[in-house]
Formats: C-alpha cells, structure tokens, sequence
C-alpha cells in the first residue's frame, strides 16, 4: 500500500476541480468528514480538504464549461523538468508546463499516450498529503486504460515503476499492481486496468481515479447517493484484498471507496 514516505513516483497528492465549492465541501464533509481550508488569492483560490488538520487533498473550482469535474492524481518527482522530458520523450504530451507554486513546490500536468492525465509534484515546503491509509485519507490509485502493457512500459518510463500481476483469488483475473523503482510488491500504489473491461468507467475514457479508505463501503454508498452522489460501480468484495464501489459526487467526479482486509504479516 502507499508509503508514507512518498518515494519517488508515487501518488503524493490529490485534488479535486469542481464547478460548485460550496456544494462539494458539503458533500465530502458530510461523507469523509472533511473540511475546507480556503485558498487565498496568492494560490488562485486553491484550497485544501483537511481531516482532523491533516491534508487529504486539494480542491479548486473549474467552471463547468472550462473542465469537467474530476478528480486528478499526483506523483512525486525529484526534477519535475526533467519527467517532463521523460513524458515526451515516451510518447506523452504535456497539458500544462511545470511551474512554481509559491515556495510549495513545483507542479505540472500531462496525459499518457492513452489519454489519460495525470499531475506532478516536485516538494519544496509541501511534501505532499498530511495523512494516508487511514479512513477518509488516500489509499490506492487506479488507471483506466485502453492498453495495460502499454501504459505500464510508459509509466515505466517515466517514473521507473515496476508492475506485478495479481492473481485475483477464487477467479481468473489477474490485476496489474505499480510499485516505485528501488522497491518491492508490499509498497504497491496502485493498479492498471484495462478499461474495456469495466464498462462505466470505459464511457469516461482513460483516467486516474483515486481510492478513499473507509471503515463500511455500502454504508457510505449508501450516504453519498442520499447527499447527491451515485453509486457508479457496485459494492463488491475482492478475496484477499477488501471491499470497495467507485461512486460519483453530485458534481461528476468519479472516485472510490475501500475497506481493505487487514495486512497479513
């Protein structure tokens, strides 16, 4: 699972863009328990969703005819020029160009060769998320993908990861597992999937959606339709692994919740 060290080319943040602030504080305060830190006009209005004064994730508003509601993840690089680079150079495109955020650190944005974006963050005084791997932070992080083998040689690339195939227990799937460079499958951060095989979240085409830990997945399903959400891919639990159902806010924006079975040692 994800490290809290945040070695090189792991997921170190989050953020959500939403058309309504307003209306998403609500709904993730009343699902995650978390609350809004506003942004200043120094950062553009970008705030920060806290739990219990630690940082889950950032939040900015994008209005509805500029960017569609959605969740984006980060990964953490030493030398964000220089994965720039890398990006390019294995066939990605960059949509932003990495720039400074005050003494924070530095951030860019960019797409896979299979379309889907992803951020970058460099730390400087922000090292990344304040809390993982506890109920209403960051837990896992997964890409849909129209090309699994593809997206993994580019990842590769890139940030160095690593990939193991899972033998899902008690089926025939087998789920391809990311770890960091210099480490082994206990510090996977998350998962490729190719996304023909879950049709809703193929109608969105290739993206990275983040997974949210939870202490009772259809409970919280079950809270977020009734504060507006949906329910976008039903509670299932996966032998081995945990519970977990992908769910949009009332905005859009897809993400998912587990409860994960407890580490064997």
């Amino acid at each position: 699972m994800l490290n809290p060290a945040f070695p090189d080319g792991a997921p170190n943040w989050v953020d959500l863009g939403t058309p309504d602030l307003d209306g998403a504080t609500a709904f993730y305060g009343a699902l995650l328990g978390w609350e809004l830190v506003p942004g200043g006009p120094e950062v553009g209005g970008y705030g920060m969703f806290t739990l219990d004064g630690h940082t889950v994730a950032g939040v900015m508003t994008v209005p509805e005819e500029q960017s569609a509601s959605a969740w984006s993840v980060y990964f953490q690089s030493p030398d964000i020029d220089a994965t720039a680079q890398l990006v390019t150079r294995s066939g990605g495109r960059s949509a932003f160009e990495p720039m400074d955020v005050l003494d924070y650190g530095r951030m860019g944005g960019f797409t896979d060769p299979g379309g889907a974006y992803f951020g970058v963050w460099q730390p400087r005084r922000n090292t990344g998320l304040g809390i993982i791997q506890q109920p209403g932070s960051l837990l896992w992080a997964e890409l849909y993908t129209p090309d699994v083998p593809a997206a993994a040689a580019f990842f590769a690339e890139v940030f160095g990861w690593k990939t193991e195939a899972l033998k899902v227990e008690g089926t025939e799937y087998v789920y391809t597992t990311v770890h960091p460079a210099g480490t082994g499958p206990e510090l996977s951060f998350g998962g490729l999937v190719t996304m023909s095989h879950v049709p809703a979240e193929a109608a969105r085409g290739p993206h990275w959606m983040p997974y949210f830990a939870v202490e009772d997945v259809e409970a919280t399903v079950a809270a977020a339709k009734r504060l507006g959400g949906a329910e976008a891919l039903p509670a299932m639990e996966v032998p081995g692994v945990g519970t977990m159902a992908n769910v949009t806010d009332p905005y859009g924006a897809v993400f998912a919740v587990m409860k994960p079975l407890p580490r064997q040692q």
